[in-house]
């Protein structure tokens, strides 16, 4: 087993894993001073591409940035979000996660559950590609954003689809929009670490959406702590910027490129 998939293991119910989206190296040069995971989120369809959602991400726009992202990776775990169409089953599931994993040389993908993929899972984990599942809300597979096993019954069933993706040899699991008591009740059913979004502080780590947590994405719901407004310092810059060029004091003397020195 990979040896950062075995310290993440190992954080079970002993400190909590910190997980953040990445796109691109620089944003993930940052991360993995910080990070014990960074996800190659089907989130930059939205935060990116401005897409309604990620279902027309594509394969080559997850490679071509997890290849960014890795430049930027040394520590943390890096782990590649399989877009929707790519995994439908075994064959294509296994020529595409060999694929991901074999250009960018992550350390393991991450597979929505639509309660029936657990074969999926087994088979990618029978050819020694890591997977991290996730449940609750799943944007690949439901269209209503909502709070997942609220309910008793719900609880149960969601439990027990958490209990079959462990036992398809998962490494851990990413919980979305789960009740409190659900969150906690999987967290303890489960012997791989759980992660949290909208999910509570039961869960074993938590994942946010860079951009979210940065004010830049303009996608604030109430599970997303906003750390920083950056959009508004972004915005700050460019009007100085601007106003600088407009008046001719941008470029500068210091400024121009001569033959002697360039930096």
């Amino acid at each position: 087993m990979n040896k950062k998939i075995k310290k993440i293991l190992f954080k079970k119910n002993k400190t909590k894993i910190v997980c953040l989206t990445a796109y691109s190296k620089s944003i993930a040069k940052i991360l993995d001073k910080f990070c014990d995971i960074v996800l190659v989120g089907d989130s930059m369809a939205n935060v990116l591409y401005g897409l309604k959602n990620t279902h027309t991400l594509s394969l080559k726009n997850i490679i071509q940035h997890t290849l960014s992202v890795k430049k930027g990776i040394s520590k943390s775990l890096l782990v590649v979000d399989m877009p929707k169409g790519t995994y439908q089953n075994v064959k294509i599931a296994k020529k595409n996660a060999s694929l991901i994993k074999s250009l960018t040389k992550c350390d393991a993908v991450k597979i929505e559950s639509n309660n029936k993929n657990f074969q999926i899972i087994k088979e990618l984990v029978k050819s020694k590609i890591p997977v991290m599942g996730h449940i609750g809300y799943t944007p690949q597979f439901k269209k209503n954003f909502k709070i997942e096993g609220s309910t008793g019954e719900k609880l149960k069933k969601l439990n027990k689809e958490a209990l079959k993706i462990e036992r398809a040899g998962a490494f851990s699991l990413v919980l979305e929009c789960v009740a409190p008591n659900a969150s906690k009740t999987i967290t303890k059913s489960l012997k791989i670490p759980t992660i949290g979004i909208g999910s509570s502080s039961y869960c074993d780590g938590q994942i946010l959406v860079t951009d979210d947590m940065l004010g830049l994405s303009g996608f604030y719901p109430k599970f997303v702590k906003k750390y920083l407004d950056l959009n508004k310092m972004i915005t700050k810059a460019v009007k100085r910027y601007t106003k600088e060029v407009r008046n001719n004091k941008f470029p500068k003397k210091n400024n121009f490129l001569n033959v002697t020195r360039i930096r």
